[in-house]
């Protein structure tokens, strides 16, 4: 009787690895499928790249830098209008 639980304990166990290294093969399958599909949905979609972000994200940054700069120039020539305003008015 041992000898043959032994066997079946021995076959169980064998069952089990080879259950393991199936189960692991199919993962990596399923993920190979998977990132090969997200691969192909992505190079469909209009993505932008990274290096494109960036060139935007710099051009905002000096449009913003400019239009501060104009704000203030703005500001100014208002005040000096006033002020001539005032001037002519008295």
């Amino acid at each position: 009787m041992t000898q043959s639980n032994s066997r079946l304990f021995d076959d169980l166990g064998r069952l089990m690895t080879d259950a393991a290294g199936l189960a692991d093969g199919l993962r990596r399958e399923v993920e190979t499928v998977a990132r090969s599909q997200m691969e192909r949905m992505v190079a469909t979609m209009d993505l932008a790249r990274e290096e494109d972000v960036d060139v935007l994200r710099d051009m905002i940054a000096k449009e913003r830098a400019d239009k501060e700069t104009l704000e203030a120039r703005v500001s100014a020539l208002e005040e000096t209008v006033a002020k001539l305003s005032g001037k002519s008015d008295g």
